[in-house]
């Protein structure tokens, strides 16, 4: 910020001003009383007094009387009295002729005009001098304010947002004030820890879903192991060997829980779980249905030949939850129906369980939520709520259907 040009002008003001007032104040001129004059006018009055045609007017002036009332002027707003005219500086003479004993001329003095004609210009001199310094001030301060005040109070409230985390809102830059370089440095700043933020957050948001979907995965084989174990358990006489199958059913256990906890605490904090859908055959789907139930509850089963648009993993997933819980929750045949419409592949996966209350359904695909009747299985309630997820990032929809007796989840798949 260059300031010369505010001195500069500020100091030839304050020298003008000293100039101006030493040029009126030198101008300024009291010619005083001319001695011709004022013996001419004395001299009239003298010789024609009473006779005021013959009295001289080339000066201004008041004759009194001996009474002190006036006699003759020749002109208005002159001194009519001794006293007045002392004030006023005038000049005061005798007529001191035994004739005209007692009476007085009182002559005007023009000096005081001439002093307060000085003395106006002086003052409007002065005046307009500091009007204009007013100016000069008033518009250095409003540069000021608009260079470094306003400037510093948004990197001020800029700094605060940075420091509350909000990276979005950008600093508004301008090269015209003191800081626009440094503007220009602070909003890049913010925008790389923008970009560090979001590349943290992407990179642990992908741990996470490694994490779940690694806990997800173990949670077939090890439910595969258990179905396995029971059956062993069931079938076998020998204590050595029941004990042996019971261990692995009490291991198994275990290690679900497990799963369970890892799956739920990675996907809590995950903010979007990227899901990749492209066309693939309807015979993937059967596949994915295939294993999801490791248990072969749902029998035999047609899917419609088309083409669906998906991701075979989330997709895998989606049905790994349904089949769980209708496991978990009904413990019975599963049926599984699959018909097309226009626009999707409608695949039905129902049981033939206790169900769940109509007023309950749409909680069921919030996160966290579960069904009355699940209060005494354990879960997190992050199955259906997921699924629901999954189908809707493949541009299709999920819904749930109370069946008397029974639970149906409906899968729209959208066709490619």
């Amino acid at each position: 910020m260059n300031k010369k040009p505010f001195i500069v002008l500020i100091t030839l003001t304050f020298l003008a001003e000293i100039i101006l007032c030493i040029t009126i104040t030198g101008k300024i001129f009291l010619p005083g009383f001319d001695t011709v004059n004022v013996n001419e006018c004395v001299k009239s009055i003298e010789t024609g007094f009473g006779d005021t045609s013959n009295y001289s007017d080339v000066l201004k002036y008041v004759l009194l009387g001996n009474d002190g009332n006036v006699l003759y002027q020749n002109a208005d707003g002159l001194s009519t009295t001794i006293n007045e005219a002392i004030k006023r500086g005038d000049l005061v003479l005798d007529l001191n002729t035994p004739e005209y004993s007692g009476a007085h001329i009182i002559f005007h003095n023009e000096n005081n005009k001439i002093i307060e004609s000085y003395k106006n210009r002086l003052v409007y001199s002065v005046i307009l001098i500091s009007f204009l310094q007013l100016v000069l001030i008033l518009s250095y301060f409003l540069y000021l304010k608009r260079t470094i005040t306003d400037p510093f109070n948004k990197l001020s409230s800029f700094a605060k947002r940075i420091a509350d985390g909000n990276l979005d809102i950008p600093l508004e830059l301008d090269r015209q004030h003191i800081f626009g370089s440094f503007t220009e440095s602070f909003d890049i700043m913010r925008s790389e820890l923008k970009k560090a933020r979001e590349a943290e957050k992407k990179a642990n948001d992908a741990k996470k879903e490694m994490v779940a979907k690694l806990s997800h995965d173990i949670k077939t084989p090890i439910a595969s192991i258990k179905s396995t174990s029971e059956i062993g358990y069931e079938l076998t006489k020998e204590d050595r060997t029941k004990e042996f199958f019971n261990l692995i059913n009490i291991k198994s256990d275990q290690i679900t829980t497990l799963a369970a906890n890892l799956f739920e605490s990675s996907v809590e904090d995950i903010t979007e779980i990227d899901v990749n859908p492209s066309a693939h055959s309807s015979e993937e789907i059967k596949k994915i249905i295939q294993n999801a139930d490791y248990l072969n509850k749902a029998g035999a089963f047609d899917i419609p030949p088309t083409n669906v648009f998906i991701d075979k993993l989330r997709l895998q997933q989606a049905f790994d939850n349904v089949f769980m819980n209708s496991y978990k929750y009904a413990g019975t045949d599963i049926t599984v129906t699959a018909t097309t419409d226009k626009d999707y592949l409608i695949i039905d996966v129902s049981d033939k369980g206790p169900g769940v209350p109509d007023n309950e359904l749409p909680l069921l695909l919030e996160k966290y939520k579960r069904g009355s009747n699940a209060s005494e299985k354990e879960g997190a309630g992050l199955g259906l709520y997921l699924t629901s997820y999954f189908i809707q990032k493949m541009d299709g929809e999920l819904k749930l259907l109370s069946e008397d007796p029974g639970f149906t989840v409906r899968f729209y798949i959208r066709l490619s």
